[in-house]
C-alpha cells in the first residue's frame, strides 16, 4: 500500500531531488498529516536534524495525534528512538544508528532500517559515500533486528522517472517476512499496486506533491474484486469499531471519500454517489480507510452524526448498539440537549459538580472493597456510569479516551507506578 511522506525543513514540508535540490514548499505540514493519514501510516522525516542543521521535534510532535507516523531523521541512538516512541510514533527510521547494539534496545517490530542504496550500493552522509556494502547484504544483517526496512532508490529519488517492481523483487525475498517499503521515483498508481503484488509498501512524496498521482488512486491501486460489478464491500465502523453496517465503494467514490474525508459510497440502485446523510443529515465524518489482508474489502472509520447508520433509525444496520458506547452517546446526548426529566438522577448529577466528584471517589473505594465476582461487577458498573458521566459533563466522547490509552499502549519506556500521596498526605 502508499506510505504518503512528508519532509520537513524549517517548518515546511519540502521535496528534495536527490536529497539536495529543493524542488517544491507544500506549507504547512498539520493539514498535510491530516489529509494523508486517511490512508494508514505516514512517513514524517525531520531534514534538519537528519543534516544536523536543526530540529523540528515540537512541530512533529504536533503531528502524531494526527495521524499514524513513522518518524525518521536524526536518530542516532537508542534514547532519541525511544523518546519518539514514547511520545506515540508508530515506528522509527533509523539510517546509520541501525546497529546491533542499538537496535536491542528498541522494540524490533517497530524499528524500520533505512538503506539507501545507489545501483545495489548502500550510501551514507547525505548519499555521498560509498560503504562499499550491498543492500541485500545489510538486509541479510540486520532482518533479525528490526521489524522493516525503507530502501530508497537513490538514483530516481525524486525524479518521478518510475521504479520497477523488478528491482524490489530480490530485496523482499531477502527481507524474508519484513516488511519492505520502496521509495525513489514512484509516479504511478500502477506501480503501487505492482509493488504491493510482491509484498511492499510505496512510499511517495514527489509524485503527490506534483498532482503526478492522487493519494486515493495510489490507494485503490492494489484493490481488487470479485463481483461482476467490480464494487467492493465496505464495511462501516464508529470510532470505537462498532460495525454500522455494509456499503460499497468503487475508484470513483473512494476519491471522493477521501478528498472530503466524509461518507461517500457507490449506490448500487442509483447507479451513482452516495454521499451518506445528504438528505438524512446522518452524515459522517471519515477518520481512516483501511483495507484487509485480501486487498478486496475495505473498512471505513467514521464520525456519526445524527440518528444512526440505517435508514430505519438506528445506530447500526443491525439494530441499536449497546454498552459503553451507547451509555456514552447517551449522557452526552443528556448533557448537550438537556435531560427530558430535569428531576432524574443524571440531570441532578450534571448540574451538581460537588455530588459526581464524591460519586466517583465513593464508587472507586467501593470497587477497591469489594470481594466476590460479582461485587466487582456490580462496583466498576457503577465506576464507569460516574465516570462516563463526568466525561459527558465536559463534552468528552469516549473514543477521546480510546485514543489516549492507544497512544499510552505505543510507549516502550517504563515507569515505576507507585500510588502518589493522598490528600491528607498519606499513602493512597
Amino acid at each position: 500500500m502508499i506510505v504518503p511522506s512528508i519532509d520537513i525543513q524549517g517548518g515546511q514540508t519540502v521535496q528534495l531531488r536527490q536529497g539536495a535540490v529543493k524542488m517544491l514548499d507544500a506549507g504547512d505540514p498539520r493539514p498535510i498529516a491530516k489529509r494523508f493519514g486517511v490512508v494508514g501510516e505516514i512517513a514524517v522525516i525531520d531534514l534538519d536534524a537528519a543534516m544536523g542543521t536543526g530540529s523540528n521535534e515540537a512541530l512533529i510532535r504536533e503531528l502524531l495525534p494526527l495521524a499514524r507516523c513513522r518518524v525518521g531523521g536524526g536518530i542516532r541512538d537508542a534514547a532519541t528512538a525511544r523518546k519518539w516512541l514514547d511520545a506515540g510514533a508508530s515506528k522509527v527510521i533509523l539510517g546509520t544508528a541501525a546497529k546491533p547494539e542499538i537496535l536491542s534496545e528498541v522494540p524490533r517490530e517497530r524499528v524500520i532500517a533505512a538503506l539507501d542504496a545507489r545501483d545495489g550500493e548502500v550510501v551514507v552522509e547525505g548519499w555521498k559515500t560509498k560503504t562499499g556494502r550491498g543492500v541485500l547484504e545489510r538486509i541479510a544483517e540486520l532482518r533479525d533486528l528490526v521489524g522493516g526496512f525503507l530502501v530508497t532508490f537513490v538514483e530516481i529519488e525524486g525524479t518521478l522517472s518510475g521504479l520497477d517492481a523488478s528491482r524490489v523483487k530480490p530485496i523482499v525475498e531477502a527481507a524474508k517476512g519484513c516488511r519492505v517499503t520502496a521509495a525513489g521515483g514512484i509516479t504511478t498508481p500502477a506501480e503501487v499496486a505492482a509493488l504491493d503484488a510482491i509484498g511492499a509498501d510505496s512510499q511517495v512524496g514527489m509524485a503527490i506533491y506534483t498532482g503526478k498521482m492522487s493519494v486515493a488512486d495510489a490507494f485503490a491501486a492494489p484493490l481488487v474484486s470479485d463481483r461482476p460489478d467490480g464494487l467492493w464491500p465496505t464495511v462501516v465502523c464508529d470510532e470505537r469499531g462498532t460495525a454500522l453496517g455494509l456499503v460499497y465503494s468503487n475508484t470513483q467514490s473512494l476519491r471522493a471519500a477521501i478528498e472530503e474525508r466524509r461518507g461517500v459510497y457507490w449506490s448500487r440502485s442509483r447507479g451513482r454517489l452516495w454521499r451518506k446523510g445528504e438528505e438524512s443529515g446522518a452524515t459522517q465524518s471519515l477518520l481512516r480507510v483501511d483495507a484487509d489482508c485480501d486487498r478486496d474489502a475495505l473498512r471505513f472509520t467514521v464520525i456519526q452524526d445524527g440518528p444512526g447508520f440505517c435508514h430505519e433509525g438506528t445506530r447500526t444496520c443491525f439494530g441499536e448498539d449497546r454498552g459503553l458506547g451507547a451509555l456514552s452517546r447517551r449522557l452526552a446526548t443528556t448533557a448537550r440537549d438537556g435531560a427530558s426529566d430535569p428531576g432524574s438522577y443524571t440531570a441532578r448529577l450534571l448540574r451538581d459538580s460537588a455530588l459526581l466528584a464524591a460519586k466517583i471517589e465513593e464508587e472507586a473505594g467501593e470497587l477497591n472493597a469489594a470481594v466476590s465476582r460479582s461485587e466487582v461487577v456490580h462496583e466498576a458498573a457503577d465506576v464507569l456510569f460516574f465516570t462516563l458521566t463526568r466525561l459527558a459533563k465536559e463534552g468528552i466522547p469516549l473514543a477521546e479516551i480510546d485514543a489516549e490509552l492507544d497512544r499510552r499502549a505505543l510507549k516502550v519506556s517504563r515507569r515505576p507506578g507507585n500510588a502518589k500521596p493522598n490528600r491528607t498526605g498519606g499513602a493512597s
